[in-house]
């Protein structure tokens, strides 16, 4: 049991041995790779090779070597027309592109959708409009029409009552007839 123990210990002192010199060799490298004075002093001409490509890519040069071989392919766009518009214009149609057909193109396109949005308002601003006009009107139509339909009138409202009060009348004679013995068809024909 004791030469199990002691065998599992060598194997874990054995590990951390390992694992120091990773870490040495980890450290080691990642001097090395941050030291950038030494590099250039070894090779100024990879150095000078790496820096002109970090450049060449933060100014531009892939964007503008796409252009020049498109253009090369296809042959120069439509210029844009000479402007008379404002600064600001001028600058924003700028740059939208060197391309005056895809410029006027995005143009009508940007002009269609506002047109059409504007109808919309304009729609919109007309059924605001007539539903503030139109809703107290509709609301005053709709109560007159209501006081029309459930108004009373004194003579047949005075006519109905004394219809209902003779019927009652009649019932609850008939009601002490029938009990008295007499015959209640006459009353309950009305």
């Amino acid at each position: 049991m004791a030469t199990e123990t002691d065998a599992a210990r060598d194997r874990v002192l054995a590990a951390r041995a390992a694992l120091g010199e990773e870490l040495e060799t980890l450290e080691a490298s990642a001097r090395v790779a941050v030291d950038i004075p030494a590099k250039i002093k070894r090779s100024p001409a990879k150095a000078a090779a790496v820096a002109g490509g970090a450049a060449f890519v933060v100014l531009g040069g892939p964007k503008r070597l796409f252009r020049a071989g498109k253009h090369a392919v296809f042959g120069q766009p439509a210029p844009l027309p000479p402007s008379m518009l404002p600064e600001q214009i001028d600058r924003a149609l700028r740059e939208l592109g060197d391309d005056g057909d895809k410029v006027r193109g995005a143009l009508e396109r940007d002009f269609a959708a506002y047109a059409k949005k504007a109808s919309r308002d304009r729609a919109g601003l007309r059924t605001l409009l007539l539903l503030g006009v139109a809703r107290p009107m509709l609301a005053a139509g709709s109560r007159a029409a209501a006081k029309w339909l459930f108004r009373t009138e004194d003579e047949s409202f005075e006519g109905r009552l004394a219809e209902v009060r003779d019927r009652l009348k009649r019932q609850n004679s008939g009601d002490h007839a029938a009990s008295s013995g007499t015959s209640t068809e006459d009353s309950l024909g009305s």
